[in-house]
């Protein structure tokens, strides 16, 4: 079993790692690199089309699937509601369309792929229905870890693995993305955490409080709902955020007709509405529907947003931002960008005060040597982390390869 990395072996995001046995080939993850400028050249890994098995996808984030709609037409196996979730937002998005027809992961439950034998462990991730693949081949065994971290609302998941991690190991494909950016010592806040500051916050705050997330973080979904309960604030989504929830098909996860749950439309997205008909879409979730010159403007203590900057026009309308705060809850990188730039602007005119309410959804540096040490793999390859030499405090078998190197396992 031979394995290349086509990115990602120095840098965080655009992971894409190539596995060859018996002549033929699969690829984990086909990530569109992180901060790619506009005019900037993409450049797609180069792959053996008529040798090529399968794509595995190991979570929905951009940087591990961007790339499909450039790849050979293959089947895509990935989890089931993953392939929900991506199916449901990319309609909303400006995307090419994802081609995602292949076999479904199941945790712990071994599948056949050519020569390859994979089987998807369920892990902790701040994407939805995120895996690290154990892939078989030639009598060795490859593990890659995805995207973890140990402090998430799935961390028993971790654990699990931990305590009982599969034997024999060959190497083991281990991601980085806090090596570098935090110390050792230093232990991440958990979801729960977080729960308490947005509780806090909507309790400290006189009137409604805008959560600038993601609407594909479940786990921050559930922290802000579970904050809006015992704040006494209804959480307030959109038509896309809605349906993101619903793609999830958990039963445990917040839906739109829920108590303290409300839906509203901003004008941008009713335009959108009536150009695709989605009408039927937006009939199901209407059974909290709420107005924001009616409802929001006249209560606005009342409520908490989930916030993005199409909303600015509908609040602005409404002059319902007396009293309001911002909370910005990802990473803090993107506050640099152009496009919360702008926001920010707005926020300062309207007097709005701003709190970062934001873990990450990466392990931390003790925790990534706790699961290296439990793996104990003949070899420890550096992968997602812009920081490689930082991993040989981690592990005493580091072996760093180049992107394009190819090597054998």
């Amino acid at each position: 079993m031979k394995v290349r990395i086509h990115r990602g072996a120095n840098e965080i995001g655009g992971s894409c790692v190539e596995v060859e046995s018996s002549g033929q080939r699969i690829l984990i993850d086909a990530g569109m690199p992180l901060n790619l400028p506009p005019t900037a050249t993409l450049t797609v890994p180069q792959v053996d089309a008529s040798s090529l098995c399968a794509v595995l996808i190991s979570h929905p984030h951009q940087d591990h699937y961007g790339l499909l709609p450039w790849l050979p037409p293959v089947p895509v196996a990935m989890g089931s509601t993953a392939r929900r979730i991506l199916k449901t937002a990319a309609p909303f998005l400006r995307q090419r369309p994802l081609a995602l027809d292949g076999p479904d992961f199941v945790h712990r439950q071994a599948m056949q792929i050519g020569p390859f034998r994979v089987t998807p462990y369920l892990v902790d991730h701040s994407a939805y229905d995120a895996y690290a693949l154990l892939i078989e081949a030639d009598c060795r065994r490859l593990f890659y870890s995805g995207d973890i971290r140990m402090h998430g609302r799935k961390r028993g998941l971790v654990e699990q693995l931990i305590a009982s991690p599969p034997p024999d190991v060959a190497a083991l494909l281990l991601e980085g993305t806090t090596l570098g950016r935090i110390s050792q010592e230093t232990r991440p806040l958990s979801e729960s955490d977080l729960e308490d500051e947005f509780e806090h916050v909507f309790k400290e705050t006189a009137g409604l409080a805008l959560v600038h997330t993601s609407g594909q973080n479940i786990d921050r979904l559930v922290s802000i709902y579970r904050a809006c309960i015992k704040a006494n604030r209804t959480l307030v989504v959109d038509l896309y955020t809605a349906l993101i929830l619903e793609a999830t098909s958990n039963p445990q996860i917040p839906q739109s007709d829920w108590n303290k749950m409300a839906l509203a439309i901003p004008q941008r997205q009713r335009i959108q509405i009536k150009r695709n008909g989605w009408f039927e879409a937006l009939d199901r979730h209407s059974a909290n529907r709420i107005y924001v010159g009616r409802h929001i403007a006249t209560h606005p203590e009342k409520y908490a947003l989930v916030f993005r900057g199409l909303w600015m026009p509908d609040l602005d309308r409404a002059e319902c931002l007396n009293g309001a705060c911002l909370i910005h809850s990802q990473w803090d990188g993107y506050l640099k960008e152009p496009t919360f730039m702008a926001v920010d602007d707005w926020r300062q005119r309207h007097g709005m005060p701003f709190h970062q309410i934001h873990t990450s959804g990466h392990a931390s540096p003790q925790d990534l040597k706790r699961f290296a040490s439990a793996m104990a793999p003949e070899v420890l390859v550096p992968i997602h982390s812009a920081r490689p030499e930082c991993f040989e405090d981690l592990y005493p078998n580091v072996v760093k390869h180049s992107d394009n190197e190819w090597w054998t396992v």
